[in-house]
């Protein structure tokens, strides 16, 4: 297993017009120098206004969870935002989490995936999940009833165009043969994919056949070793061996009352966790847009994480 990895979220929406977008390129290139491993960007496509479904579990949300923006909150579309920050950055790896990768047309999610992964040198995560929200099938022409299905049928065909040089598929919902797309992903095996859900038989049967790891949703992300555990047992019923499949936690960032971060805190239950299983934690550091202390701040968190793990 390799070692554990540093992430952070990279806030790209905000609840009104920011008046420009030029400080993601700032804080990027700040993580890039400081040495964090990935950053991780959100996707909606759209809003309805039942924002309240986020704090449902039974559409897809968590339990007390509260939507950042209102409708007309400003979202960038992430994988057009990593393909601009990738050209700004050498060694910082980019995920999506979530993408709600079924509102993209599959030959076409193919083609741009691959392309960022080829221009970035083997840069990108991509990180999926079916979402929360009825009203962005709705506007992209789809049924929200059948969200799984068709996340499903989403990545079976991409790496169908990634690993086959002369792809062909047949399913109740696409048949092709003899197509030719190029250039294919740099990274063995096409872009990885991080498959989010609980540990239910859909998301752990999508993440045994698709998933080079797992993002933890609702239950299952607040008692992350027990989820971990139930997680294995329900890959290795589907079939396939666990060992190798990363897991996301997120990480704490404690804070002493005159604002610095108290790395001892923060990094205390990180070794369990990486017993555990755990390889990849997404830490939310909060600093401001204009900060000019942003690389010492993040360069000090990656090495109290190094120290860590």
């Amino acid at each position: 297993m390799p070692a554990p990895m540093l992430s952070m979220t990279l806030i790209t929406f905000a609840a009104a017009d920011p008046g420009g977008w030029g400080h993601l390129v700032d804080r990027v290139r700040a993580a890039d120098a400081a040495g964090v491993d990935r950053m991780a960007l959100s996707d909606h496509v759209a809003f309805g206004e039942n924002l309240e479904a986020y704090g449902d579990p039974a559409a897809g949300g968590t339990a007390g969870g509260r939507q950042p923006t209102g409708p007309d909150g400003h979202w960038l579309e992430p994988l057009s935002t990593i393909a601009h920050l990738c050209a700004v950055t050498s060694n910082l790896r980019f995920s999506t989490n979530i993408l709600i990768a079924a509102l993209r047309r599959p030959a076409v999610l193919a083609k741009t995936v691959a392309t960022i992964d080829v221009l970035s040198g083997g840069r990108l995560d991509l990180g999926v999940g079916v979402g929360w929200q009825r009203e962005e099938y709705e506007v992209c022409g789809l049924d929200y009833a059948d969200r799984g299905a068709q996340l499903d049928h989403t990545l079976e065909v991409v790496q169908t165009l990634w690993t086959e040089t002369r792809a062909s598929l047949h399913t109740d919902r696409l048949s092709f043969d003899d197509i030719h797309q190029m250039p294919k992903p740099v990274q063995p095996g096409g872009v990885p994919i991080w498959v989010s859900g609980t540990v239910n038989r859909r998301s752990m049967r999508r993440l045994a056949r698709f998933g080079a790891g797992w993002i933890p949703w609702g239950p299952d992300a607040v008692d992350l070793p027990a989820g971990i555990a139930r997680m294995r047992a329900a890959v290795e019923a589907e079939g396939r061996d666990p060992d190798g499949i990363g897991v996301v936690a997120n990480l704490a960032v404690s804070v002493n009352d005159d604002g610095r971060v108290d790395h001892d805190a923060t990094m205390r239950g990180v070794p369990a966790l990486v017993e555990a299983g755990v390889t990849d934690f997404r830490a939310a550091l909060r600093i401001a847009p204009d900060a000019p202390d942003a690389q010492e701040k993040m360069a000090a968190l990656v090495a109290a994480f190094r120290a860590a793990t």
